[in-house]
Parts: structure tokens; sequence; C-alpha cells
């Protein structure tokens, strides 16, 4: 069988690199090309944390991509806060000797979505939606040949983690988010309702570090790092790790459970903007737009990301 081949649109951060070296770990998956997004940092780090991180897992090969440097009609707002100044704090690494792509991310995507075989790409944002919506706008007939779009972001049952309605990677471009849930592409959504169950303990990161390798030593540093934030939030040393679900998702969909539903986007209300407003029990009668991930078996899950970042240098 060969291996799914998928484009990680992504804004790193911690938890971006950690779902990128669990993708570069595991052979039932092909990472064709990595865009980067403002987000969680702006661009120019980004693009830039994307190509370190490939550089770590002896990947350089592998095409980045800058796409956009803001959102599609909102101000930029990013989460320093949380993944410190350059976005990846906790590790320092060497500048990365290949240089990101000169054509844009959008045109990235619509390219390869456009030059292979109809399903057969997936697209995995890890991070605000503005490349994948950009890319759906300015090419319109890359919607029914994408395989899937499998995206962290969201939230109904936790409610929001920027705002008391709004998950961040949906409240930066909520306007993006609306073009992406309404396109028809077929979508598949971890929103922080299962994320938050992807809790990281101090046991796992032990035994990650005591992997010795570099990418295990460089990981290890980059999750102490965003541990800081977890500890105000949530008063503890276990934190989630959000964006791995993505990719844990995509390598063994049976350790997660979830439901097909419709999915809206809030983009009018100052107080509520940017929810996904979840028709979980069906109230609306809607056809479902979105399988909408809630539950996942934690420790099948850890034990999946240490196995497979053991394999990388």
């Amino acid at each position: 069988m060969s291996a799914r081949k998928i484009i990680i649109d992504t804004d790193p951060g911690q938890d971006d690199a950690f779902a990128i070296l669990l993708a570069l770990g595991s052979a039932e998956l092909d990472v064709v090309a990595v865009t980067a997004v403002a987000g969680n940092a702006p661009l120019s780090k980004t693009e830039r944390n994307a190509r370190q991180i490939l550089e770590l897992a002896g990947r350089p090969d592998i095409r980045v991509a800058p796409g956009c440097a803001r959102p599609m009609v909102r101000p930029l707002r990013t989460a320093e806060y949380v993944h410190g100044d350059s976005g990846l704090e906790g590790w320092d690494p060497p500048e990365a000797s290949t240089p990101a792509l000169s054509v844009h991310g959008v045109d990235l995507i619509i390219d390869t979505v456009m030059a292979a075989p109809e399903g057969e790409i997936t697209l995995c944002p890890l991070g605000p939606l503005t490349n994948i919506a950009m890319a759906l706008v300015k090419e319109p007939r890359i919607a029914p040949r994408i395989r899937e779009i499998v995206l962290m972001g969201g939230g109904y049952f936790e409610g929001g983690n920027i705002t008391p309605a709004a998950e961040f990677n949906i409240f930066v471009d909520p306007h993006a988010a609306h073009v992406v849930f309404t396109s028809g592409a077929p979508l598949t959504m971890a929103p922080i309702d299962c994320t938050y169950k992807a809790i990281l303990t101090p046991a796992w990161l032990k035994r990650l570090r005591e992997l010795g390798t570099r990418t295990a030593i460089a990981a290890a540093g980059m999750a102490e790092f965003y541990q800081r934030y977890g500890n105000q939030k949530f008063g503890t040393d276990s934190y989630p790790l959000h964006d791995p679900c993505v990719i844990g998702y995509l390598l063994k969909p049976e350790i997660f459970g979830g439901k097909a539903c419709y999915v809206e986007i809030e983009i009018a209300s100052p107080v509520t903007m940017g929810a996904t407003v979840v028709d979980w029990w069906n109230v609306t009668k809607r056809p479902a737009n979105c399988m909408v991930l809630r539950d996942l078996e934690r420790s099948a899950f850890y034990d999946l990301m240490l196995e497979r970042i053991g394999r990388l240098p």
C-alpha cells in the first residue's frame, strides 16, 4: 500500500513541531510539501521554523513555501505569549541550510493538488486556515480533487481557548474557516474537545528525552518550554499537545472517536466571532459537512508518537 500524500500547512509552534515530526517518522505518510502561514508567530518566523524542523528530522529535501502573512479580513493576532518570541522556544537550532521556495504557499497547494490524480492529496492545516481558503478561492477546482482536509481547530463542548467562544486557529482567521467549511471538500476537525485529551505527562517527556537522539532531545526541550504555558493555564505539569492529533488521526483513526456533523463558523458576532457551531444532535437537519473528533485514547496516541519520533535521527 502506497504512502498517503499530504501537505502540511503550519505555523510552528511547539505542538506543530511534534505534528511534523510524527508525520516524518511515519512511513504511511508522504509529506510532499510544507506551507507556512502566519498564526502562532508572524510568517517570517513560521516559515523559518518549518525549515528548521525539517532539517532537524533529516528532511531538508521537503519543500517549504511561505504563504499568507495575514488573515483574509482581520488584523493578525499571534501567540508569542504561548510559544515564545521565535514561536519555537525551548530549542536553539542552527539556521536552516535550505532556503524557502520562491513560489507562494497558496500556489504550491493549488499546483500540487491540480497535478496529482483526483483524491490523492490530503491537506493538514495545523494553524489558521488562510492558505487553504485562499487556494480554494483562487482555484475552486481543487475542492473536489482534495482527498480530505484534516485540521486542528475549533471547539464546541469545551468552548474556546482564546475567547470564551472561539479556539485560536479559527479565531485568527474566521473568514478563511468559513470558506473552508462551505467549500464542499471532505473535512475532519480535531477541536480542543478532542485535543485537550492528548495530555502530555512528565513521565512521557522523560521517556522522550531518554531516547537520546538529536530529534528527541530537541523535541523534549520544546515541550518543556510549552509546559510553562500549560502550568499557567491548567495549573498542572501535564498539558495537551494539540496539533499532533491531526497526524495521529491519519495514522490510527481507530484510536479517535467522533461524529459527522454540520459545522458553521461564526463570522458576524463580535462576542462569538470564530466560534465553531457544531450541530452535534442534528437539530437543524442539515447534511453533515465535517467529521468532528471528540475522543482519543491517550496512551495509544503517545505510544505512537514516541515510537515514530524515535525513528528520526
